[in-house]
């Protein structure tokens, strides 16, 4: 991915361990792949953790997509997670054997988790963790080919179409990437033109989306 300034952190050192008086701590597991049943670090405050029955969902479905569709999606492939928080998504992908991931994070307490948890899962892959708000700073067009896009912002606060309309203008959105989009079950999401919805889940209040480039 370009360049950013000042925003970028690249970590081979150990982070720092946070202080457990500012935030409370949970554990969820890593559910498929090289790190199964790995611990992640997740703050019980500022994040909504997707939970491990939704994240095996969504790489069952995509997965099954893109075998259908004769699509490699880890071999020399990146995924961007948006509205990181424990960075679940991207690490989940990590350990099914993508390369590359890279993480939107603005929350500085949560950053101090996602480092730990990137520490200890991408011991041989790139990963990149950008501490800047995805609305005002966009993604700009990796190196590798992006075939995940997750976007899982906090409930009613952010123009998801918009973000949308930002990756396609800067054609971050390829032919063969997948988006995945979770949204509240009130917030009436509806893909702009140029892109497909080609499946659709609900658990309780949430809705996911799964969304490719019309061709």
């Amino acid at each position: 991915m370009d360049k950013y300034k000042n925003k970028i952190i690249e970590f081979k050192k150990r982070p720092n361990k946070r202080n457990k008086k500012n935030h409370a701590l949970n554990m969820i597991k890593i559910i498929g792949g090289k790190y199964k049943r790995s611990n992640l670090v997740v703050p019980t405050n500022n994040v909504r953790p997707t939970s491990a029955i939704k994240r095996e969902a969504v790489f069952s479905i995509i997965e099954s997509y893109a075998y259908k569709n004769s699509i490699d999606l880890y071999h020399n492939k990146a995924v961007l997670d948006i509205f990181a928080g424990s960075g679940s998504i991207g690490l989940e992908a990590i350990s099914r054997g993508i390369k590359e991931a890279y993480f939107y994070e603005n929350n500085p307490e949560v950053v101090k988790i996602l480092k730990q948890n990137c520490f200890k899962i991408c011991k041989n892959n790139k990963y990149v963790i950008i501490e800047d708000d995805v609305m005002i700073f966009p993604p700009k067009k990796s190196l590798l080919p992006l075939s995940l896009i997750y976007i899982d912002p906090p409930y009613h606060q952010y123009d998801i179409l918009e973000l949308l309309l930002q990756l396609i203008k800067k054609n971050i959105i390829e032919k063969n990437t997948i988006i995945i989009v979770e949204t509240h079950i009130d917030d009436n999401f509806k893909v702009i033109e140029k892109l497909k919805v080609f499946e659709q889940k609900s658990y309780g209040k949430t809705l996911i989306y799964f969304i490719k480039l019309l061709t």
